[in-house]
């Protein structure tokens, strides 16, 4: 079993920016790809961005455009996700999420997820 608590989610401007952040507990971390997903009011989930277990690899969303910047640090079991130039289409609840079987851009490969926190961006 692995725990997820994202936060930093707020409210800003158009062109601001906000750092997501997403605490792990339980098993061992850094055996997990880990992914951030969104989902808007009325809309799918989608894939945002993930991470491999050392860090090594990056994967992101093509509708990010160099905005978004996924990291993780295995020692203190954080992932984190930077993001800038934010947009009102970016307004979302921000998931952070781990998968045991390897990288995938479906929610559905994901075995563990967080509640969710709330990123609005006004114009």
């Amino acid at each position: 079993q692995v725990q997820l608590v994202e936060s930093g989610g707020g409210s800003v401007q158009a062109g601001g920016s906000l750092r997501l952040s997403c605490a792990a507990s339980g098993r061992t971390f850094s055996n997990y790809v880990l992914g951030w997903f969104r989902q808007a009011s009325g809309k799918e989930r989608e894939f945002v961005t993930a991470i491999s277990w050392n860090g090594g690899r990056t994967y992101y969303a093509d509708f990010m455009k160099g905005r978004f910047t996924i990291s993780r640090d295995n020692v203190k079991n954080m992932v984190y996700l930077q993001l800038n130039s934010l947009k009102p289409e970016d307004t979302a609840v921000y998931y952070c999420a781990a998968a045991s079987s390897g990288y995938s851009s479906s929610w559905r490969q994901y075995n563990y997820w967080g509640q969710g926190t709330q990123v609005t961006v006004s114009s």
